[in-house]
Order: C-alpha cells, then sequence, then structure tokens
C-alpha cells in the first residue's frame, strides 16, 4: 500500500439532522469534542470483513476512515447540521472492495441522520443503521504493564517496516522491569515509568548469532529500548517513540472489539 498525498473532495454537508429515536439528537460539537467512535453494528450493509469505520472529532475537526483512506475537514454544527465545506482525503492505493467502502460510508455519512445516547452514536440513511460506540469503550487502551507487546511495525520518517516472517520481537513491562525479546536474543532490566515516558536502564541480553535480517531487527529494537522513551497507548497500540526510529506493538494475542447492546 503506498501513501500518495491528500486530494481534497467536493464540498460536502455530513450528518444531517436527527432523528426522534432514544438519546440527544443534533449533539453539540461539546458532546462530539475529542471522541473517537467505532462502528460496532450495521444494518442494511455489509462492511468489508474485518473492516470498522471510525469516526473523530477532535479540534473543531472530524476524521472518517473506513480502512483506506482517512478524510478529514474542519466542521460546525448549524441548525442541526454537521457542516463541512472543504473534504480532503489521503490517496492510498488499496483493494478495490475497501476502495468502494470508502466511496460508500462518504456518501452514507453525507446524507445520515445523528443521534447520541451516552456512548453509542447512531447514524441513519434511508433503510441503514449504523451504530458505533465510543472507542474508550469499545476498544479500551490495553494495560502498559503485564501486556506482552508484540512489535508489528518500525516507522522511520514515512517508511513503515515489519520483522522478518516467522520473527517475534516483544517486550513485556512487570515490577519495575522491563523484559525484552528482539527476534534472536532475550533479556531485561530495569525501568521506571510514568504517565508519558518510560526510563529504560541498560539491560542485558544473550549473546546469540542470527540471520542478518533478524540481526537488523534487534538493533531497531534495542536503539529504541535506551534511556528515556516516550510512549502513547491508544486501544490495542503501544507507540515507543525514539530518534531516528518509533516502534508499533501490539498485544498478543489479539482483541477483538466489544459489541454493542
Amino acid at each position: 500500500t503506498i501513501l500518495r498525498g491528500v486530494r481534497k473532495l467536493a464540498p460536502a454537508t455530513l450528518l444531517v439532522v436527527a432523528c426522534g429515536s432514544s438519546g440527544t439528537p443534533n449533539p453539540a460539537p461539546a458532546a462530539l469534542e475529542s471522541r473517537t467512535f467505532l462502528s460496532t453494528g450495521v444494518q442494511g450493509h455489509d462492511l468489508v470483513a474485518g473492516t470498522h469505520v471510525r469516526l473523530s472529532f477532535k479540534d473543531g475537526q472530524v476524521g472518517i476512515n473506513a480502512g483506506c483512506n482517512s478524510m478529514t475537514d474542519a466542521y460546525q454544527v448549524v441548525d442541526g447540521r454537521l457542516m463541512t465545506t472543504n473534504m480532503a482525503s489521503t490517496q492510498m492505493a488499496c483493494e478495490a472492495p475497501l476502495m468502494d467502502q470508502d466511496q460508500w460510508v462518504g456518501a452514507f455519512i453525507g446524507a445520515a441522520t445523528l443521534t447520541l445516547a451516552g456512548d453509542t452514536l447512531t447514524l441513519r440513511n434511508g433503510d441503514i443503521t449504523m451504530t458505533l460506540m465510543d472507542r474508550a469503550v469499545a476498544d479500551p487502551d490495553r494495560p502498559l504493564e503485564g501486556t506482552r507487546w508484540v512489535v508489528d511495525g518500525i516507522v522511520a520518517g514515512d517508511t513503515v517496516s515489519s520483522a522478518p516472517q516467522g520473527v517475534t520481537a516483544a517486550i513485556t513491562i512487570a515490577n519495575g522491569r522491563i523484559n525484552v525479546e528482539t527476534g534472536c536474543n532475550t533479556g531485561g532490566g530495569a525501568v521506571q515509568i510514568t504517565d508519558t515516558h518510560l526510563t529504560i536502564g541498560p539491560f542485558a541480553l544473550t549473546k546469540r548469532g542470527c540471520a542478518a535480517d533478524t540481526m537488523a531487527l534487534e538493533r531497531e529494537v534495542t536503539a529504541v529500548l535506551s534511556g528515556e522513551v516516550a510512549y502513547t497507548i491508544e486501544a490495542d497500540v503501544l507507540t515507543l517513540a525514539a530518534d531516528p526510529s518509533d516502534l508499533s506493538l501490539r498485544p498478543a494475542p489479539g482483541l477483538t472489539l466489544r459489541a454493542a447492546n
């Protein structure tokens, strides 16, 4: 998949006035601000298997993702409508079903009604109803400690690489210690934790020799796991930010979204 930049979409009006079901029709921006919603069910239409619609509101911007491209624009709620004027989209080359789903989601949301009831957002357009749940409830942040976090991406600038096939690198943090699996060697050492940073002391590893690509992964992992490292967790993604590379990690085994009631 190749990111080819950002394109502008035709002006659109999203999420028009709400219907009369239970909940709050026409929620004010304050009720949506800094919240992300994930689809937990669609009646009247089938999403591509394994995908969800993600709808986020942040700093006056609405973002939409349905498994391929990301769409974003400033929005306002005017007379019960969520108004956008200059929707932009990334231009990733995805498989045809995902590209088609992008188009469908844009059209569906562009004429849907909206109701917010606590953590549940409901969109309706004709005979189709989409239920979304606040991401923090549907797919909560996994705990930093006690989770075996497996490296699934190494990010350097605009380039993302993955571990060699069949090779697993991972970390586990518990009781003031970080245990490290580099894909070749294993070991660990002390770690201090704040809300935003890990301070990783020197750690010892075994001294096995492995294939060149596996040793390259080990160097990438150990370079990040050194000294003070910024971290964030969103749902099942742990990001360790370092210079020049970041690590993206996910729990093993993975977890699934909770269905809406």
